[in-house]
């Protein structure tokens, strides 16, 4: 107690404020249905525990628990309006802020030099990325960091499409990230990905001398009301970029760096070599 008040721990203070509303919202549907929380555990698959925590906000909700909740609950889709919430919560708090951003984008380019980009990595690649994380970070941690990223792809696909290019380097699409056979089922997605009508995947080879994007990763964005934006991240630090000369520095690199990349076709070529190589 501090000043006459209870003082929380600061893992309970710490809880994202999406899973807490989800949790309360969760509570009184179960409640208005009848139901107490092994009654409803056991209609959607889960355990007292699970739905006690989800409750109480100490754990998220999974996509399949809050499909099978909100059937089972007759909600009407309620909880899965909130699920995109509780998704983004589960990203590394640096990183929320973007991410809001990211969902409503028109357009979105990246650059990346060391790593297949977050948008389009498969679950085994992002659960290798994140288990390599330095400090180690729990598995649970690890579990919720890897849905939250899986969360993020509905970009891909999401109507209105958004156009997105992304220019990947050669090294990071060879960087042996997992195993063998983590590589070969990310080449095998960016191929998928990449022959989507609102996306395109280009290879920067390898080869010597400068070129822009050896100043590192960044992001080019177009907001849904037509700003544009630039986002740049290094060692868990983010900075989404609004001055407009920045911005459009960002743009004439990324133009740059397109001419100089391999082609769509050229870059498939390149993918599918490496998948045959394995």
């Amino acid at each position: 107690m501090r000043n006459g008040r209870t003082v929380k721990p600061k893992e309970e203070a710490e809880l994202p404020g999406a899973w807490s509303a989800y949790g309360r919202l969760l509570q009184h549907l179960r409640r208005q249905a009848g139901l107490n929380q092994q009654e409803l555990g056991e209609a959607i698959g889960y355990s007292l525990e699970q739905v006690a925590s989800v409750e109480q906000g100490r754990r998220p909700a999974k996509t399949a628990f809050t499909a099978a909740a909100d059937r089972v609950l007759e909600a009407r889709g309620v909880l899965e309006v909130l699920q995109d919430e509780v998704d983004r919560a589960k990203l590394p708090q640096f990183f929320r802020n973007f991410a809001l951003i990211e969902a409503e984008v028109a357009s979105r380019f990246s650059y990346d030099p060391l790593l297949v980009p977050g948008l389009l990595q498969t679950e085994a690649y992002a659960r290798a990325v994140f288990a390599g994380h330095c400090p180690p970070l729990s598995e649970e941690i690890v579990d919720q960091h890897t849905e939250a990223r899986l969360s993020r792809q509905k970009l891909l696909t999401r109507v209105p499409l958004a156009e997105l290019s992304f220019i990947v380097s050669e090294e990071a699409l060879r960087n042996p990230v997992g195993n063998a056979v983590v590589m070969r089922g990310q080449w095998q997605r960016l191929l998928e990905v990449g022959a989507l009508r609102n996306v395109e995947v280009q290879v920067m080879p390898d080869s010597p001398g400068f070129h822009a994007g050896l100043n590192g990763s960044f992001v080019v964005l177009e907001s849904k009301e037509h700003q544009h934006l630039g986002y740049i991240e290094s060692q868990e630090v983010g900075c989404v970029v609004r001055d407009p000369a920045e911005v459009s520095a960002f743009g004439l690199r990324y133009g740059k760096l397109r001419s100089q990349a391999l082609n769509g076709v050229e870059s498939a070529r390149l993918i599918e070599r490496l998948v045959g190589e394995t």
